[in-house]
């Protein structure tokens, strides 16, 4: 069998392996090319006092004592700030609570988790339900605001109305939190918000940041709709999508930040491999096809440069390099508006897409031949069949 960077030819002599990098980096523009933007100055300057007086900031929290302080310092900075800040903890061991009422969080104790349920849906539910605001605002222990990021993404949902969504601006502080860029990227191309002409519509949601009004919450089933959803995110999404509500998402880069994995690379293992495979499987088919000949084309320019650099590819010198850099570019661009990844990882931009194959190809095995995953000390079965979105909105 040929490998990437045979000489591969059509009856025209045309190379197929570079033909297939070419079609590969088309498809990446059409998958990502813009992430549409929140902006925080135009926000903050539109919204009065009383529209955040009416917003409910609810936080599933499990062993988050190391990142609430931060999550809750900037919410408690946000001028002016919301009604209130809901902290469900979820069964943690490492003082949560205790470090959410002492930064002002109201702290709910979370019921045992009931039978069907994941444990972050099962903590949003109960915070909902606890809620008093009109609008619901959902975080990530992880997540930051920067200054004006409440009132950007209320003011958002007040034009746009329905489910609003935000990725975070993905803030790295050590060498191997940057394997996440593909993730990331992926991440943004599956949900379909950054393509041209798409101006946010979004086809799934972003867990970390939610925001919706709490009378389209409850209409829609809420998260007891996505019960046992590993990625409850996206079918959130979708959920509402099916109801009618408007859907739309956008990239935090000035409002909201987040960092993920800071615990270790074991960490980032264990959560993207909780993630990938059952991801692919909501993508569209048209985009995950999509997303697929963009990553093999991302690898046989990968593979054609490492041939080159060893002296055994029959690739032309022009092509490896005209390959190769043409993602290189691309890569700068997408990853400048998802996070501050630096320089390395577009320059050896084969290490990072190496890192996903490998948790792409354990979470396969986690989700499909295993039926179950890990995340904070709790192991979570997958269902043997997936029920429909709409008939679990009407349980």
């Amino acid at each position: 069998m040929p490998t990437a960077g045979a000489k591969w030819c059509d009856a025209d002599g045309v190379r197929v392996g570079f033909f297939v990098v070419v079609i590969g980096w088309f498809a990446g523009w059409w998958l990502l090319s813009r992430v549409p933007r929140l902006t925080p100055s135009r926000s903050v300057d539109g919204l009065s006092e009383g529209a955040l007086a009416s917003v409910s900031v609810i936080i599933p929290a499990r062993n988050e004592a190391h990142n609430l302080p931060h999550l809750l310092g900037s919410l408690n900075a946000q001028s002016p700030g919301p009604r209130e800040v809901i902290v469900v903890d979820d069964g943690s061991t490492d003082g949560t609570a205790a470090v959410a009422r002492d930064l002002g969080a109201t702290v709910i104790q979370s019921a045992p988790l009931p039978d069907g349920w994941t444990g972050k849906s099962w903590a949003c539910s109960q915070g909902a339900e606890a809620a008093s605001g009109a609008v619901l605002v959902f975080l990530d222990a992880d997540v930051r605001l920067l200054e004006g990021g409440l009132a950007a993404v209320v003011d958002a949902h007040q034009r746009l109305g329905g489910l609003l969504s935000v990725q975070p601006y993905h803030r790295m502080e050590r060498p191997y939190e940057r394997l996440s860029a593909v993730f990331n990227t992926i991440a943004v191309m599956g949900v379909g918000v950054a393509g041209p002409g798409r101006e946010g519509r979004s086809n799934g949601a972003f867990g970390p940041c939610l925001v919706t009004s709490t009378e389209d919450y409850h209409r829609v089933g809420g998260h007891g709709a996505v019960r046992d959803e590993i990625l409850e995110d996206l079918a959130l999404g979708k959920v509402f999508a099916e109801s009618g509500q408007p859907v739309h998402g956008a990239g935090g880069r000035s409002t909201v930040e987040f960092r993920m994995y800071p615990q270790g690379l074991g960490q980032l293992v264990e959560g993207w491999s909780k993630n990938m495979a059952s991801g692919s499987a909501r993508i569209g088919r048209v985009r995950l096809l999509a997303t697929i000949v963009w990553v093999c084309g991302v690898m046989g320019a990968s593979a054609e440069m490492v041939q080159w650099l060893v002296g055994v590819g029959s690739a032309s010198t022009a092509d490896v390099w005209v390959g190769y850099l043409l993602f290189a570019a691309q890569l700068a661009v997408m990853w400048r508006q998802l996070g501050n990844f630096g320089w390395w990882p577009v320059v050896a931009y084969p290490i990072p897409f190496a890192a996903f194959v490998v948790v792409f190809f354990d979470s396969l095995w986690l989700t499909v031949v295993r039926r179950r995953v890990r995340w904070r000390g709790r192991t979570i079965p997958l269902p043997e069949r997936r029920r429909p979105l709409r008939r679990a909105r009407e349980g």
